[in-house]
């Protein structure tokens, strides 16, 4: 297990030196060189600027040097955290970085502090009676709450909740402060589509384990129904669960910024849409790298994870 583990920790970091380069690559085309350059010089208004001026704003960044000798610099001041300034708000990337990534780490903490226990508990407990009433209304809450797209999701929460019981504000923007009213409605958005996917992922490995040889075999020796359950089935059902699970992370990452835009909550994907949006090149190069180093940090825990619940893989 220990050189599947190895070998998997060393792809992970093969694909992020490729992927790096790749994203390098990438910005580092004339046309964003440009931008930054007439930012920093401070003509930023100016819709030209001279080509000695920014020959020499190329030397200065040794941005006349081979690809390599660049890619190698940049990776050298990303890993000691220098991701450059943002050109809208004059501010270290890393710090907006920081503050933005804290904020989505909030939101993201209570998603799994709720989604985990509420959706393995309803899963297993539909997959362990598949086909009774329980079941079915269990799965057809969960593919309707799937069905769902999340902006439509969010709108009607607002009406409900917002506009029509006013038990919560409109916004999250947490002008004053951390407010866990605030904090609800993009809560809700998440968690609505989220528990229901995970439910049927875990009702589905919960039913197959429950119609597997070895469980009927256990049951028909007579060993009681919840030893059965807890000792044999629930173990070999939770592998598909968990590694989904931890593949979540990059697919929050994602829907943050259908939720953060929405409720105006000042997180990363909110961050990631204004600098879209204004066109801060650095901004958005930190952001997609951050986001690209969580997606393989995910699947790497993932991978992980499947082999620790898998006992043949465990043993190889």
């Amino acid at each position: 297990m220990r050189h599947l583990v190895i070998r998997r920790v060393i792809q992970t970091l093969l694909i992020m030196l490729t992927v790096s380069a790749l994203l390098f690559a990438v910005f580092d085309s004339d046309q964003f060189r440009k931008k930054i350059a007439v930012a920093e010089l401070g003509n930023f208004g100016a819709a030209t600027l001279s080509d000695s001026d920014y020959q020499a704003w190329i030397v200065s960044k040794g941005l006349d040097q081979s690809f390599p000798a660049r890619y190698v610099t940049w990776l050298n001041h990303v890993v000691h955290g220098d991701l450059g300034v943002s050109i809208e708000k004059d501010v270290a990337v890393s710090t907006l970085l920081k503050e933005s990534l804290s904020s989505t780490a909030v939101l993201a903490f209570y998603v799994f502090l709720i989604m985990i226990p509420v959706s393995l508990m309803l899963g297993v407990l539909a997959g362990m009676k598949e086909g009774s009433i329980l079941d079915r209304v269990i799965s057809v809450i969960a593919v309707f709450t799937t069905s769902i797209p999340q902006i439509a999701t969010a709108a009607l929460l607002t009406v409900v909740l917002a506009l029509g019981l006013r038990w919560v504000p409109t916004k999250s923007a947490m002008i004053d402060g951390f407010s866990f009213r605030e904090l609800l409605l993009p809560l809700l958005t998440i968690l609505i589509y989220e528990i229901g996917y995970l439910v049927r992922m875990t009702r589905s490995a919960m039913a197959d384990v429950m119609s597997s040889q070895y469980i009927r075999t256990a049951l028909l020796k007579g060993l009681p129904y919840r030893q059965v359950v807890l000792k044999h089935a629930l173990r070999n059902a939770l592998v598909v669960p968990v590694t989904l699970i931890l593949l979540e992370l990059t697919g929050l990452l994602s829907q943050v910024v259908v939720v953060e835009v929405f409720f105006q909550y000042h997180g990363f994907g909110r961050m990631l849409f204004d600098a879209a949006n204004f066109g801060d090149i650095q901004v958005i190069q930190a952001a997609t790298l951050v986001a690209v180093c969580v997606a393989v940090a995910s699947q790497l825990l993932s991978d992980i994870a499947y082999v620790l619940l898998n006992p043949r893989l465990r043993v190889a």
